[in-house]
């Protein structure tokens, strides 16, 4: 792996199952996968209370984007409580997603690490964070959004191709879960470099 793109912000592995897969939980996954999911959309952000005649709303959770970024604007500063919140939620998401992508068959823990490591390193923001870039880094991103739009679609179709797989074989090919974490490890880089802030190093297009 090249040095330069190993040392990024961001950084996502998923361990590869080097055994048979189950595949009644793999044959029911979508399905199987309804509580964590519930679970997920829960603290990832909703309404959760709501004044009609007001038309206010409180969140329950979610990733903190626009308070950091007024930090780091006007403060340079990054609320280290803030940042755990962050990575952690991107944690729990990424194990939820690898358990929907059949990466693994474990059910997604709330807290602990499983097969899934992330790592994201906490920025020194006066030192390596440009003040005023957290206002367009959403819109420099604009273009991996669009490349990840045919990843996914990619992503998904090797997923369903590796689903008849596992109900065969018990196995999810090599190739096709590198590919899939790949994609995941791509969308990744872009959310800590767009929306976690974390980075002002521009994510590489590469899978790997």
């Amino acid at each position: 792996m090249d040095p330069a793109i190993d040392a990024y912000a961001v950084r996502l592995q998923v361990d590869y199952p080097d055994r048979e897969l189950n595949r009644l939980t793999s044959a029911l996954r979508i399905f199987v996968a309804i509580p964590i999911l519930i679970v997920l959309a829960t603290i990832s952000g909703g309404y959760i209370g709501a004044e009609r005649n007001r038309g206010g709303a409180a969140m329950a959770g979610g990733l903190v984007f626009l308070a950091p970024l007024l930090l780091i604007v006007f403060r340079q500063k990054y609320p280290r409580w803030w940042f755990d919140w962050n990575v952690a939620l991107l944690r729990f998401t990424n194990r939820v997603g690898a358990y929907l992508l059949l990466l693994r068959d474990e059910y997604p823990s709330t807290d602990d690490e499983q097969y899934v490591h992330l790592e994201v390193d906490y920025p020194d923001v006066p030192n390596q964070l440009n003040r005023w870039l957290p206002l367009v880094k959403w819109f420099l991103a604009i273009p991996h959004a669009i490349v990840l739009v045919f990843l996914w679609l990619g992503a998904i179709v090797v997923a369903v191709v590796a689903w008849f797989a596992i109900l065969f074989t018990g196995r999810y090919p090599r190739g096709a879960f590198d590919y899939v974490v790949g994609v995941m490890r791509w969308h990744n880089r872009v959310v800590g470099y767009a929306f976690l802030l974390v980075t002002d190093r521009y994510p590489p297009f590469r899978l790997e």
